[in-house]
This record gives C-alpha cells, structure tokens and sequence, in this order.
C-alpha cells in the first residue's frame, strides 16, 4: 500500500500556522479567562436563595408532597448518593436522579458547590442539598433524557424538577477555558494556510494550488 505524505510546502505552511495559533490560543484563553471570573462573579451563590447552602432554617423535605407545599426547601441524602442513581441532559441543563427520604424519587438540578456533608468525607455522612424550588416542566418531552436518568430507578413523577442551581449555573471550567482556545487555534490554521501558500507561491518558493490562465 503506497503511503501518501504531506508534500514539503504544506508542511511547512501548518507549521507556520501551527506557531501562530500559539499566539492566537493565548490571547483567547486569556480573554476566556477574565470572562469567565467575571461571570462566576455575577452569578456567586448567595446562602438562603436557590442555589446558595441551605442554613438550619430550610426546610428539609421527606415526599414530593413536601416539596409541593413548600416554596423553598433542602433534601438531605446519604453520602452522594444523589450522584449515583443516574442522571442526564434536559434542555442542557444536568439533573440528577435524586431519591427522597420516603423513597420517592425527582430530577434535580444541583449546584455541587453549596453541598454541605456531615462527614469527614463526601462518602462519609449526609449530604445538605443546596436550596431549591420546583419548576414545572414536562420532562417525557425529552425521551433520550429520561433514558439517561432512569437507568437505575424511574422517577416518580415526570412533570416537574428541582431547581437546586437558580443563578449561580455557570458553564465548567474546562469548557469556559479550553474550548475558545482550541476553537481560536483551528481557525488559525484555516486562515493562515492558504495565506503562507499563496505569499509562497508569489515568491516561487511553492508551486501554486491552481495555475493561472494563460492569456489568449
């Protein structure tokens, strides 16, 4: 089988772009950066409101009843336990399938970062759920999703979840940082090769990618 390699001139001009895209990549992650500090400080966590630990004052709810007549409230679970019985995307938002103290079991929305654990360790103890609401929505209009987040118990009810984030959501970090950098860094290449192989092929240095015409 014949190998095929790059030719010399479309090396040479990736690699060109390759050293701009250094450049590039740093600038953007370095904007992504200073927006996604902004951003995290918009949307910190403020204890007391949805998405904020939940104090000694909240509610902790038992059934789905509870969670129904109370307009705030917390769930306490074992360990993370609220992590494990599966989970999934609705609407890009990440819920799990978090089981209530009588056994019932509701999507939640959680913001990881105000759980509170009783223990040594996030294996160890209760875990405090952030503060949350009920937010009403049809969740068998996604079936993939409900796929996703049934596969180890199916949820007792379906047109609801828990909004345990509110405004604090943010996107992660590697995704916030990384992907506008990586974006950047294509694009440079895209751009900058054919304009390294053109200036080449204006200098006789490369052959050009289409002759011109010759003139009658």
């Amino acid at each position: 089988m014949r190998r095929r390699i790059l030719p010399i001139d479309a090396v040479i001009c990736i690699a060109l772009s390759m050293l701009i895209a250094l450049g590039t990549g740093y600038v953007a992650s370095r904007i992504a950066e200073a927006a996604y500090e902004k951003e995290l400080e918009e949307h910190q966590a403020v204890d007391g409101e949805i998405g904020g630990r939940a104090d000694e004052s909240a509610f902790r709810a038992q059934s789905i009843d509870d969670l129904l007549s109370h307009d705030t409230f917390t769930i306490v679970s074992h360990g993370i336990h609220y992590r494990n019985e599966g989970a999934g995307f609705y609407d890009n938002y990440y819920l799990y399938n978090v089981e209530l103290p009588n056994g019932e079991r509701v999507a939640a929305r959680v913001n990881d970062e105000s759980v509170q654990s009783t223990g040594d360790s996030l294996f160890s103890g209760d875990s405090i759920l952030p503060l949350g609401q009920v937010v009403w929505e049809d969740l068998t209009k996604n079936e993939t999703f409900l796929n996703q987040i049934e596969t180890v118990e199916p949820l007792t009810r379906t047109d609801f979840y828990v909004d345990m984030v509110g405004n604090t959501g943010v996107l992660a970090a590697d995704l916030a940082l990384e992907t506008p950098k990586i974006v950047t860094q294509v694009l440079t290449v895209f751009i900058f090769f054919p304009i390294f192989h053109t200036i080449g092929s204006k200098l006789g240095i490369f052959p050009p990618y289409f002759a011109p015409r010759k003139k009658r």
